[in-house]
């Protein structure tokens, strides 16, 4: 584990690691004691960037909501570690109605459910102010979670970009988050939330985004490369910087799903089959395209001698736009084979084999 983490540059004042270790397990497949083992080895490895949501971990209940924050706050609590040692990301969770016990629904994003969000995620984490504040999911219709297609017909009334951001740019002043961050959202999303914040006085610019273009999901990897359409390029000339989610396709990727007993019970898909739909919908282990591009990414990887995790980090990793690779760990020995990929460096030779696959089945996970 003693190798040099690079960094990035992620605002003027915040250097965050090129590995960002997200937290959705801990409180549902990983207990407290477990969480900070990862924590800790994760600290060692230089990561210094951890992400959260207010309704983690998922599968999300009323039962285990926050718990993710709440482990974090406690980890840095009892491991006595400088709070300016590590940057904290969460969210807050957009309008759904399918979550009543986290603001009855939510309900929406107008600024009263942000504000109360952004100060129940300080209580659960102990802490004075959260590093980057994310909007999880936009307040508008958009086509998430397997849809393909925009339809102006399901179109609703939602709160406006200017109260949204006059939110959070209120939070930033008052000292309780340091920058604003998206995700699952949209170039026209991205936009809008960058016109606004240079319209208005005191209003704060969005520095980050986790984010797919297409099926509304925050996912970059070598199966869902959609990003590449028409995102790059917004987030290329607008100076916002990607935090890829799920870069191994919710382990899709490390081939352990192809096992003769296909895979461990406890993996995701598995442990949680029938119970994970935003999962399951994207990442369907029946459909034989998926299948089949990542078996094909797999067969990359042992041709030239490489584990396919690495060969699947090093893919996000390599694209300019890309901040840091967001990923989930639930064993200690799956985060050292995440840290090990920073090493690794795709020559010409694999990224023509990798492109030849994408050719094959381009962006078979919607």
């Amino acid at each position: 584990m003693a190798l040099a983490m690079p960094m990035f540059n992620l605002a003027p004042d915040m250097r965050v690691s090129r590995l960002c270790l997200g937290t959705m397990t801990f409180g549902e497949q990983n207990t407290f004691s477990q969480s900070i083992q990862i924590l800790d080895r994760a600290l060692d490895a230089g990561i210094n960037f951890f992400d959260s949501a207010e309704m983690y971990p998922v599968p999300q209940r009323a039962e285990t909501q926050g718990r993710s924050e709440e482990f974090f706050g406690r980890w840095i609590k009892e491991r006595k570690i400088p709070r300016d040692n590590v940057i904290f990301a969460t969210k807050v969770s957009g309008p759904s109605g399918q979550m009543s016990w986290i603001r009855n629904g939510p309900e929406s994003l107008d600024a009263w459910n942000v504000t109360e969000a952004i100060d129940n995620s300080l209580l659960r984490a102990k802490t004075d102010y959260i590093d980057l504040y994310q909007i999880h999911w936009p307040d508008r219709y958009v086509p998430m979670f397997g849809g393909t297609e925009y339809d102006p017909l399901l179109n609703f009334s939602s709160v406006s970009f200017e109260e949204q951001i006059s939110a959070l740019s209120r939070a930033v002043d008052a000292g309780k988050i340091r920058y604003i961050g998206l995700s699952n959202e949209t170039p026209y999303g991205i936009m809008k939330f960058l016109q606004v914040a240079e319209s208005g006085t005191g209003y704060h610019r969005i520095v980050s985004v986790q984010v797919l273009y297409g099926s509304i999901i925050n996912s970059y990897n070598l199966l869902c490369r959609n990003f590449d359409l028409a995102m790059a390029e917004c987030c290329h000339n607008e100076r916002v910087s990607l935090l890829a989610y799920s870069p191994l396709a919710m382990g899709i990727l490390s081939g352990k799903y192809f096992s003769p007993d296909g895979g461990p019970d406890d993996a995701r898909l598995n442990l949680f089959r029938g119970r994970y739909v935003e999962g399951e919908s994207r990442y369907n282990l029946s459909n034989t395209r998926i299948r089949q591009a990542a078996i094909s990414y797999c067969e990359i990887a042992d041709k030239y001698g490489i584990h396919p995790v690495s060969l699947a980090i090093a893919f996000v990793l390599r694209h300019p736009v890309v901040a840091s690779a967001v990923f989930g760990a639930t064993k200690i020995w799956q985060l050292e084979e995440v840290v090990a990929a920073i090493t690794v460096e795709l020559g010409p030779e694999i990224l023509a084999d990798i492109n030849k696959v994408h050719w094959r089945f381009p962006n078979p996970c919607p």
